[in-house]
């Protein structure tokens, strides 16, 4: 393809993308506005992980089929499904609603995540695709950026048009889906081969038996009680259908929705296994920090996404510099081990984050963080596709971008369920610090505390302690209005516990940390999988077209006969080293 058309088709991705990482940013930082509203705090695990689930399980169903039917078709089709669940998602009327359509989002952006990054992978070699990377850089710090602040400032409004404010997060989807849906339709044409396989149909029935219990328990298991019968039942269900799926897979072999054949590259083991560990961590930090800054900085969404600036910052910074690395030396190896180091160092900053540190302590946690992510998220999904042949390019595509979906999703399920189990125990501990006592006894001894209506919510939770911890699990807005000393040990509760968040996701990058070393980097292939294709296709037309010749030549005379007789007794008579 030309320089043009490379653009053409790129400027076509990057709509798709930018639709997909603006809705998860622009969620993020107004998430608490939403539950508020509806009543349901504790409640927003369903809301993010039913999006992360159907986005997970859709993912290597929307590679495979784009092998087979192509990139294009399967495009339209996400961004349309995604368009659906935004506009039922911008009239939920209740937490579990909103979870159900997002979960519809969730099923159009597996596609939006995984087909770009194959279509990435089909016209530009490995090599060569870290040049156009900054296009894809400049979408997601772009929408990174802005995202966070329109989210803010939608959550921020009470009604725009006459509609809810928090509203519009969802709403705003439309506008921009419709632009990316005309510029793929006009814009992206590449060239597919259709190849007749079976599709795995028993892969994408198990995966989901497999996966759904699995996740639905580290979501509820807390409430449900870890050993309960429907914590068991689940526990059963998810290892049988994993189980189920692991065989249906070998027996669909190269058809199969995610070919076993692919962990027999140890690069692509590897760097799946790492994509695994930091999506648990990625995910970790961008749920955790925005709830964070607004519950125990009592910063507004809008602020909180001004606050998340120097994660994105970092980002875009350490992607750029690897990029135009990779791009003139072809090296990438070092770059998951330095970028790892740098996440570990991140959420090691983050576990000093007492509710009396500064905002600024929390934004050099965030810078670090940055500067490691960006080194990863690209690098191995670049190291994967390198590592297979250009017709499984969709699939392993997919299948790293699944893997790493699977890490998030349930790196979203411990922490939010950590956080809601901690939060009230610490918030009784936090009750019993001298600190908390003497600043409530003088509070309570305030008349103008008592008289001001914005703590009469507050006032009425803490007549009595001993059930204020279930106070938490609803709306928490009262919690930045009340006087300082009155709030006091709900934040120092909500720190104490996103700490042990912090922890958690620590060791978990420290492994990977550990694991990166092992990882090798073969040379990167100098062609796109487009090319290589059409090599192929050339060399095994080449190769019919010499077996046919034989059979279609005339009959050789008897002298031709002798003479080519004559010429194999003489080479064979030479010397076999000549």
């Amino acid at each position: 393809m030309t320089h043009r058309q490379i653009l053409f088709v790129i400027f076509g991705l990057m709509a798709g993308m930018f639709l997909s990482s603006l809705d998860q940013t622009i969620v993020s930082t107004s998430m608490r506005t939403i539950a508020d509203d509806l009543d349901g705090l504790s409640q927003q695990v369903w809301v993010t992980t039913a999006y992360l689930i159907l986005a997970t399980i859709s993912t290597p169903i929307y590679g495979k089929l784009s092998d087979i039917f192509g990139r294009r078709p399967l495009f339209i089709i996400a961004i349309s499904i995604f368009l659906i669940g935004s506009v039922a998602a911008g009239f939920a009327t209740s937490m579990y609603e909103l979870a159900a359509f997002r979960a519809v989002q969730g099923l159009g952006a597996g596609g939006l995540m995984a087909l770009p990054l194959a279509i990435m992978g089909d016209i530009l070699a490995p090599r060569e695709r870290a040049k156009y990377q900054g296009y894809f850089l400049a979408v997601f710090g772009v929408s990174s950026v802005i995202g966070p602040l329109i989210g803010g400032l939608f959550a921020g409004a009470s009604e725009i048009l006459f509609i809810d404010g928090w509203r519009w997060v969802f709403l705003i989807n439309l506008p921009i889906g419709a632009a990316a849906l005309a510029i793929v339709i006009r814009f992206l044409h590449i060239p597919h081969e259709r190849r007749d396989v079976r599709i795995d149909w028993w892969g994408a029935s198990t995966i989901i038996i497999g996966l759904v219990p699995l996740l639905l328990v580290a979501e509820q298991g807390r409430e449900w009680g870890w050993g309960s019968l429907g914590s068991i039942a689940c526990y059963v269900i998810g290892v049988l259908g994993l189980a189920a799926f692991v065989l249906s897979e070998k027996l669909m072999g190269d058809d199969a929705l995610i070919p076993l054949g692919l962990f027999k590259s140890s690069t692509f083991a590897m760097a799946t296994v790492l994509g695994v560990l930091v999506g648990f961590g990625m995910f970790g930090a961008m749920m955790t920090l925005p709830l964070y800054l607004q519950v125990v900085n009592g910063a507004t969404p809008t602020e909180s996404g001004f606050l998340m600036l120097p994660m994105i910052l970092g980002l875009m910074i350490s992607s750029i510099v690897s990029g135009q690395f990779i791009a003139r030396t072809g090296r990438y190896q070092m770059f998951p081990t330095i970028g790892l180091g740098f996440m570990a160092t991140g959420f090691f900053v983050f576990t000093f984050a007492t509710a009396d540190k500064p905002v600024w302590f929390i934004m050099i946690g965030m810078l670090l963080t940055g500067l490691g992510l960006g080194q990863l998220m690209q690098t191995l999904t670049l190291a994967s596709q390198n590592a297979v042949g250009p017709r499984d390019m969709g699939v392993a595509t997919s299948a790293s971008t699944f893997f790493r979906q699977i890490g998030g999703t349930v790196g979203t399920a411990v922490i939010f369920s950590v956080i809601f189990t901690r939060w009230p125990l610490n918030i009784a501990a936090a009750f019993d610090t001298a600190s908390v006592k003497d600043g409530l006894a003088v509070a309570m001894a305030d008349p103008k505390v008592l008289a001001d209506p914005d703590n009469a919510q507050i006032l009425g939770i803490l007549k009595d302690p001993s059930a204020a911890a279930g106070s938490v699990s609803g709306d928490t807005s009262f919690l930045n209005t009340s006087d300082p000393r009155l709030s006091a040990a709900f934040l120092e509760g909500f720190a104490n516990s996103a700490i042990t968040v912090f922890w958690i996701a620590l060791a978990v990058v420290l492994v990977a940390f550990v694991l990166s070393f092992f990882l090798k980097a073969p040379p990167l292939r100098a062609k796109s999988a487009l090319q290589e294709n059409a090599d192929a296709s050339a060399a095994e037309a080449e190769l019919a077209a010499e077996a046919a010749a034989p059979i279609a030549s005339p009959t050789p005379s008897p002298s031709t006969s002798a003479r080519t007789a004559s010429s194999s007794a003489v080479a064979a008579e030479e010397p076999s080293g000549k």
